[in-house]
C-alpha cells in the first residue's frame, strides 16, 4: 500500500490531525502514515508550497502526499488530485501545489468531485476529514485519480518569490522562519563548487545561473551585513549571525545557537540582498 505524506497547518493540540488518520485508517487499514509538518504557519498556503517542493522528493516513488492548507474551505476553490513524476498530490486548488508543480510536470489532473470517495456528510468547515482524507485513503489503497472526478487543465498558481539580479548584487525574500529561528529565503538553489557558490534558480525563475565568491561576498539583511557565507553554523562564534546553504540549497541567515528571526525581528517577505564576490 502506498505510503501517505501529511502536510497541514493543524498543529498538534487539537484532535484535527488524530481524526484525518482514523479516517484513512478506515478506509485503508495499515496504510503507512508520514507526518511531513503540522506546523505550517496557519493559512500559509506560500510556506506550504516552499516546503512540499524542498522534501518530495526525497519520499519513495509512489507516496501520496496530502496537503491540507486550506484558508478557502467551504468556498468555490476546487480540490485536486494530481499526479507528477511517480508521485500523486492531493490538495485545494490554491496554489499549495504551484511550486512542485515548477519542477516535475504533472501528467494527470483531476477534481475530487466523485462523492462515493468522500465521507458521507460533508462539513463545510473540515474538507481534510471529509474530502482530502477520503482521497487519500482511497487513492492509497489503488484507486486511480480519473475515478475521482472531472479532469483539470489549469492549476492556480502563487507568485514567484522574488529573485533577481542587478549588476553585482542579488535580491531575494524570506521565504519563512523555522523552529530554530533561522530565516529560509528564496535565493537558490545553491550549489558548493570548492570555494565558490553556483546558483541554479529554483521556482523556474528566468536568471542566468550565477557564480560567487563567498568570501568575498555578503549578505545584508534589515540593516545587518554579514560577511561571506559558511558552510555550517558553528563556523560563527554562538550569538553571532551567520549566512549559510541550507539542507535544501537555499540560503538562509541563522544565529549559533540563537534566533535570527527573533533578534532581527524579520518575517516572510523582507527583502535579502547579496553582495557577490568576483567568482
Amino acid at each position: 500500500m502506498q505510503p501517505i505524506a501529511l502536510l497541514t497547518d493543524f498543529g498538534t493540540r487539537d484532535p484535527y490531525v488524530g481524526v484525518m488518520k482514523g479516517v484513512i485508517q478506515s478506509i485503508a487499514p495499515g496504510a503507512p502514515l508520514i507526518d511531513l509538518s503540522h506546523s505550517v504557519l496557519p493559512q500559509n498556503v506560500r510556506q506550504a508550497a516552499f516546503m512540499l517542493m524542498t522534501a518530495y522528493h526525497y519520499f519513495p516513488v509512489g507516496t501520496v502526499f496530502l496537503v491540507v492548507v486550506d484558508p478557502g474551505v467551504g468556498s468555490s476553490r476546487r480540490a485536486l488530485i494530481v499526479e507528477a513524476d511517480g508521485y500523486t498530490f492531493i490538495a485545494p486548488d490554491n496554489g499549495a501545489l504551484s511550486y512542485v508543480l515548477r519542477e516535475i510536470d504533472a501528467t494527470k489532473s483531476f477534481l475530487l468531485e466523485n462523492r462515493d470517495f468522500q465521507l458521507k456528510t460533508v462539513s463545510t468547515t473540515f474538507h481534510g476529514r471529509d474530502v482530502f482524507a477520503p482521497a487519500a485513503a482511497h487513492t492509497a489503497s489503488g484507486r486511480s485519480p480519473a475515478e475521482f472526478g472531472s479532469a483539470v487543465s489549469e492549476i492556480v498558481q502563487l507568485p514567484d518569490p522574488k529573485l533577481q539580479r542587478v549588476a553585482d548584487r542579488l535580491f531575494g525574500e524570506v521565504i519563512y522562519a523555522d523552529h530554530f529561528g533561522n530565516l529560509i529565503t528564496s535565493i537558490g538553489r545553491l550549489q558548493w563548487d570548492s570555494h565558490d557558490l553556483q546558483l541554479r534558480p529554483a521556482f523556474g525563475q528566468q536568471i542566468d545561473k550565477v557564480r560567487f565568491d563567498v568570501r568575498r561576498a555578503s549578505v545584508t539583511i534589515r540593516d545587518r551585513q554579514i560577511e561571506s557565507v559558511q558552510r555550517t553554523y558553528s563556523e560563527s562564534p554562538a550569538g553571532m549571525l551567520v549566512a549559510l546553504v541550507g539542507s535544501s540549497g537555499f540560503l538562509e541567515v541563522a544565529i549559533n545557537q540563537g534566533s535570527a528571526a527573533a533578534v532581527l525581528g524579520a518575517e516572510a517577505g523582507d527583502v535579502i540582498e547579496v553582495q557577490l564576490g568576483a567568482g
